[in-house]
C-alpha cells in the first residue's frame, strides 16, 4: 500500500515565482516526455558539475591561492552554475509534466526524493571549490560540518513526513538553490577571489557557514518538530509511538557518528582525501535517506539499524588499529556504498515498475495524445 503524496510548499519564492514558471515552461516538453526523464536529466546535470570539479580540482586548492595550484577555468564555474540552475528547474518541471499527463505516483515519487537525497549533498560538494582551502575558507573538518548541516535538514523534513504524512518543504531549498547557482555564476563572471572578503568580522565563508547552521538549528528542525506534535494532537498524522516515531534518527544516528568519529581520531584521512571522504558520507546518507523516503511512501516502519551501516563501522574500526591502511579503507568502503546504492535504487524502481505496470522512463501511449 502507498500512501497518497502530500506536500505544502509556501515559500514565497516558490509560490509567486518558480511555480509559474514552471507551470509555463513545462508546456514546451513534448508529451512523450516522461517525466523521470526530467529528473533522472537534472541528475545528470548535477553529475556533470561534479566530474568537471573533480577534475579541476580534485583536492578543493585551485581557488586557494596556493603554490603550483592551477586556477580553475572561469568557463567552468559558468558552466556550473547554468548546470545547477538547470538540475533546479528540472527538478520542479518533471512534477508538473506528470500532472499535465496524468502518470503522477509513488514511482515518480520515490525516484524525484531519492535522487535529491543525493543531489542535496552534491551542491556543497561542488561548491567548495569556489572558495578553495586557504585563510579565507575553512578547515576541511568545518567543511564537513557544513555538509552535515545541509543533509540532516533534508532528512528532518522526511522524518517529519514519515510521521505527520506531509512534506512540509523548507523555505530554504528555492533560495538555496538560487543563492548556489549565483555563486557559481559570480565566480566564472569575476573570479573565486570576489570571495575572499569579510562581512561583519567573519569571512564570507564563515559567513555562509554560521547562516547554513543557523537555518537547520532555528528554522527546520523545530519547525519540524512542532509540526510532529501538532499532529499527534490533532490526530492527523501516522500516531506512531514514541519508539517507533524515532525509529529514523538511529540509522542516521549511526552513520554520522562513525563518520565524525573517524574523522576526529583519524591519522588524517579527510585532510588527505575530502572528496572521498564526503562521497562515502553523500552516498551513505542518500541510502539511509532513501529507505526513509521508501518506508513513508509505503506506510511501513523504518528500519532501525541500517544493513549498509555494518561494513561502515567494521571498516572504521579496522582503519583505527591500522592507521597505514586508512585511506585503501576508505576507497573500499567509497566503492562498496555507491556500488551498494546504485544496486539499490536499481531494484527498487525495477520492482516498482513491476508491481504498477509501468515503464519508468516511457510515457504510455495513451497519455501521449
Amino acid at each position: 500500500m502507498f500512501r497518497t503524496y502530500s506536500a505544502i510548499d509556501t515559500s514565497p519564492l516558490s509560490k509567486y515565482v518558480m511555480h509559474p514558471a514552471w507551470n509555463t515552461a513545462v508546456k514546451i516538453f513534448p508529451k512523450w516526455v516522461a517525466p523521470n526523464l526530467l529528473t533522472f536529466l537534472g541528475f545528470v546535470c548535477m553529475l556533470v558539475d561534479v566530474v568537471l570539479l573533480m577534475y579541476y580540482d580534485y583536492n578543493m586548492t585551485a581557488s586557494g591561492g596556493q603554490p603550483g595550484a592551477t586556477p580553475i577555468p572561469r568557463y567552468i564555474f559558468t558552466i556550473c552554475g547554468i548546470l545547477l540552475f538547470l538540475a533546479y528547474n528540472l527538478d520542479g518541471i518533471d512534477g508538473k509534466q506528470a500532472r499535465r499527463l496524468g502518470v503522477s505516483g509513488p514511482l515518480g515519487e520515490m525516484f524525484d526524493h531519492g535522487i535529491d537525497s543525493y543531489i542535496v549533498f552534491l551542491i556543497p560538494f561542488c561548491l567548495f571549490s569556489v572558495f578553495g582551502r586557504d585563510e579565507y575558507s575553512l578547515s576541511v573538518f568545518r567543511g564537513y560540518l557544513v555538509v552535515l548541516s545541509v543533509v540532516l535538514n533534508f532528512y528532518v523534513s522526511h522524518w517529519e513526513k514519515y510521521n505527520t504524512g506531509i512534506l512540509y518543504l523548507p523555505w530554504g531549498y528555492d533560495l538555496s538553490m538560487w543563492v548556489s547557482s549565483i555563486m557559481f555564476l559570480v565566480a566564472g563572471l569575476r573570479g573565486p577571489e570576489v570571495y575572499k572578503t569579510h562581512v561583519l568580522g567573519m569571512t564570507f565563508v564563515e559567513a555562509l557557514e554560521v547562516a547554513i547552521h543557523a537555518t537547520g538549528l532555528f528554522t527546520t528542525l523545530p519547525i519540524a518538530v512542532y509540526n510532529v506534535l501538532l499532529s499527534y494532537k490533532n490526530r492527523t498524522g501516522k500516531m506512531y509511538s514514541l519508539p517507533d516515531a524515532l525509529r529514523p534518527i538511529w540509522p542516521m544516528m549511526i552513520m554520522v557518528g562513525t563518520m565524525t568519529s573517524w574523522a576526529v581520531t583519524s591519522q588524517g584521512v579527510i585532510e588527505r582525501d575530502l572528496r572521498a571522504f564526503l562521497l562515502l558520507f553523500g552516498t551513505l546518507f542518500s541510502n539511509i535517506a532513501s529507505r526513509l523516503i521508501v518506508a513513508e511512501m509505503s506506510e511501513q516502519r523504518c528500519d532501525t539499524i541500517s544493513w549498509i551501516n555494518v561494513p561502515l563501522v567494521l571498516g572504521v574500526g579496522a582503519a583505527m588499529y591500522l592507521p597505514h591502511c586508512e585511506l585503501g579503507i576508505l576507497y573500499s568502503l567509497t566503492l562498496f556504498a555507491v556500488c551498494a546504492h546504485i544496486h539499490y535504487g536499481v531494484c527498487v524502481v525495477r520492482q516498482m515498475c513491476d508491481h504498477f505496470k509501468v515503464q519508468c522512463f516511457k510515457v504510455p501511449k495513451d497519455k501521449r495524445k
